[in-house]
């Protein structure tokens, strides 16, 4: 029985001698107990583990050069889509702070962001403009019915179950984008309410029957439903 060491851990090798039939050489079968990583495993795993620090620290840099882009140059316009973001950083409250109010759009598509906080929307108050497509948000918070000057919603591609009834409440809204979500009834009378409202995307969702009943009426806005 031979024992090999390794760091926290043990691993044992049994050897059991077996003659070949008919005479001959000894064949050594081995049975291995816990297993133990190859060194051509460690180099994976540590290669791999150094990738994903190499590409976070990218993702990082890249988030500090756009932020100082829209500051540095006076932008209206932020732009952090496809910067592997899971929330809003809020260091960048802090830097955009002397220059949240002359943004007016706001860009966050394909990030992996699970939610938006209210703050978001208290800062950014004067936003016209705001992209969060290709994220996994699930609804937004009651903050953004305070908006009075936003246009435009793109929500596509996220994970909403229910329309997010708070977008009904904004007069200036005239574009919402909720194309392939979850959601299968949309509040069509609170819809048809909104005073600027011209465009709804609920494409690629699955619409009970009600919903796609009621649709099948003449709207003061075009509604796009088909998959």
């Amino acid at each position: 029985m031979m024992c090999i060491r390794r760091p926290n851990r043990v691993a044992f090798i049994y050897l059991k001698q077996k003659k070949k039939k008919g005479g001959g050489d000894v064949i050594f079968n081995s049975y291995q107990g816990p297993a133990v990583p190859s060194p051509v495993a460690l180099v994976q795993t540590r290669s791999r583990r150094n990738s994903y620090c190499r590409k976070m620290g990218e993702a990082v840099a890249n988030v500090a050069r756009r932020i100082n882009a829209t500051v540095e140059e006076g932008k209206d316009s932020l732009d952090l889509s496809d910067c592997k973001l899971i929330s809003f950083p809020d260091g960048v409250f802090r830097v955009l702070r002397s220059v949240a109010e002359n943004i007016r759009i706001i860009t966050l598509a394909d990030n992996e962001m699970k939610a938006l906080s209210s703050k978001f929307f208290s800062t950014f108050t004067q936003l016209r403009e705001l992209n969060l497509k290709g994220n996994v948000l699930t609804k937004l918070p009651d903050a953004v019915g305070e908006m009075e000057h936003l246009t435009s919603i793109n929500l596509a591609n996220n994970s909403f179950s229910t329309f997010p009834a708070k977008l009904t409440e904004i007069a200036t809204l005239e574009k919402i984008d909720l194309e392939e979500n979850s959601i299968t009834e949309i509040p069509l009378e609170k819809l048809s309410a909104m005073p600027s409202l011209k465009w709804v995307n609920v494409k690629s969702n699955p619409l009970n029957s009600n919903t796609l009943s009621a649709l099948e009426s003449p709207h003061k806005f075009d509604i796009l439903s088909t998959a």
